[in-house]
């Protein structure tokens, strides 16, 4: 099977500027940037999409999907999903999710415990030398692969079928070394998969979502950047086929659509004169066009880590139900 391997050298030069502009850290608490696409409108994606950006990441997006799909994915899909805090943004808006509207506990039911009629969310279930990407890129790519297959072999994750990893934060580090890592996995455990099938390591196939990194303030442009380095992952997630959470172009486009790159990763933009989604969570209501993002599923309301308003995480959780609603079809 040919690969086409998308790989930027990161300078040494550019990686420390990326790290040290960016001032704020990832811990192990808690648990479509290249278009520049719109996220004003509210009309479901381009078919065939499978960057879940700013795009997808709308309530109104999330409405489009038919119960019958989100029947299938409480259903059939168990997710285990590693990261430390920035991983929040998803954890804490999926398990708020539930709470925003009429019969959402229902349709968009989740729980870290099987549970039936809700979405198995195994959140950080450990088993790793490292929590992240971040720091997987740190230590070896090679030794990550190898935890990854142990893992994936072990009998009590064998009705895993979602496997995501988050990064902290993206600067200075491999995209490339990470596109190459997923798709060594994703060939052995994948549909079709050298280890997938009767007598093999696996008896289910596995469903590999990409993640690109937050945005950084001020430092999202140049090589080894989060703006480049997003570039990198979709490029290779759109040339393959992969489904893609990604986080800068949710973290750098305000709910009217208009991209700012000099966001970070809590919608403070210098260009925009303040914080845009503190302004739109302040200008909406609550119950109707946003909701409080949880720690646990009925746990406390929390936004998601390095945030001080609610609208990062519930966009990034709109975005992880795209991709399991595409998954599910």
């Amino acid at each position: 099977m040919h690969v086409r391997l998308f790989r930027v050298p990161v300078t040494l030069l550019t990686a420390v500027l990326c790290i040290m502009m960016t001032g704020i850290s990832c811990d192990s608490s808690g648990g479509d940037s290249t278009e520049e696409d719109p996220a004003g409108g509210g009309t479901a994606p381009v078919t065939g999409s499978t960057i879940a950006g700013a795009s997808v990441a709308l309530d109104s997006v999330l409405r489009t999907i038919p119960d019958s799909v989100l029947t299938t994915i409480r259903s059939e899909f168990e997710v285990a999903y590693f990261h430390t805090s920035h991983g929040t943004h998803v954890s804490y808006g999926v398990f708020g999710l539930p709470g925003f509207k009429t019969g959402d506990d229902v349709k968009f039911g989740v729980s870290t415990t099987k549970e039936a009629g809700k979405l198995y969310f195994r959140d950080n279930p450990g088993g790793f030398s490292t929590p992240d990407l971040s720091q997987t890129d740190n230590g070896s790519w090679e030794t990550w692969v190898n935890e990854c297959r142990d893992w994936l072999e072990a009998p009590e994750n064998a009705n895993v079928n979602v496997f995501m990893w988050s990064w902290c934060d993206i600067g200075g580090h491999d995209a490339s070394d990470y596109c190459a890592s997923m798709q060594t996995l994703i060939n052995e455990y994948g549909a079709g998969g050298t280890k997938v099938g009767p007598g093999r390591a696996r008896a289910n196939p596995v469903n590999f979502v990409f993640m690109t990194g937050h945005a950084n303030r001020n430092n999202n442009v140049g090589e080894g950047c989060p703006k480049n380095q997003a570039a990198i992952i979709n490029e290779f997630c759109r040339t393959n086929g992969y489904y893609c959470i990604d986080y800068y172009s949710i973290d750098t486009t305000a709910m009217d659509g208009t991209y700012y790159e000099d966001t970070g990763d809590n919608g403070d933009s210098e260009s925009y004169g303040g914080n845009f989604y503190e302004d739109w969570q302040d200008s909406h209501t609550e119950g109707v066009h946003w909701y409080r993002n949880r720690s646990s599923p009925g746990g406390a309301d929390e936004y998601g880590q390095h945030n001080s308003q609610h609208i990062t995480a519930n966009r990034k959780a709109f975005a992880f139900w795209w991709v399991m609603a595409q998954l599910a079809q």
